[in-house]
């Protein structure tokens, strides 16, 4: 088993008639947050939902990056938030955030934002995870659901959601890029 932990999972496009109303995986890009043998679990980074932030979380709605909303993580415990964040590696676990990879972490939404704020450059709110049993992701890229790439930190925060997974895809030195040009109605092709 390799270690999916900082990668990007991006869906493989599908026609309209082979997804539901309700597939909250179709075109998205999930950033893994951890991965081993017992399972995986993610964060979708193309969801903006319509919902503010503070109407949820009040105090952190000026300090979350653009757009300001709150987005869809995943599927899995909606009623719960995590908070991604950027900050440069050793910042003390004390502060409220806890380092995951690169410069990707996570940020205690119990934490002050003034304590948070000054140490962390991007930060975007998730309601829900995306979350995978053992063995489950694995079956699902050998099916042909997902590509894994490699993640850019830029990609946890992108100012245009709606435009990443084509971004992800294009920027791909294979033929995996042909997929961004794959239009969401093929019928109109």
């Amino acid at each position: 088993m390799t270690d999916l932990t900082g990668q990007l999972l991006v869906a493989v496009p599908r026609e309209e008639s082979d997804l539901s109303d309700e597939d909250v995986f179709n075109r998205s890009v999930v950033l893994v947050l951890h991965h081993d043998e017992e399972g995986a679990h993610g964060l979708i980074l193309n969801r903006p939902l319509s919902a503010d932030v503070d109407t949820v979380l009040p105090g952190w709605q000026e300090h979350v990056s653009s757009p300001d909303c709150i987005f869809q993580g995943g599927p899995v415990s909606l009623d719960t938030a995590l908070a991604l964040a950027s900050a440069e590696a050793g910042e003390d676990e004390s502060l409220g955030i806890r380092a995951l990879f690169g410069e990707i972490c996570l940020v205690d939404l119990d934490a002050p934002p003034p304590i948070i704020v000054p140490v962390v450059g991007a930060l975007r709110i998730y309601a829900g995870y995306a979350g995978w049993g053992e063995g489950q992701l694995e079956g699902e890229i050998d099916a042909g659901m997902w590509f894994v790439v490699d993640a850019q930190t830029g990609d946890a925060f992108s100012g245009n959601p709606d435009e990443l997974w084509a971004k992800v895809l294009r920027r791909q030195r294979s033929a995996v890029s042909f997929a961004a040009t794959f239009p969401a109605d093929p019928d109109l092709n």
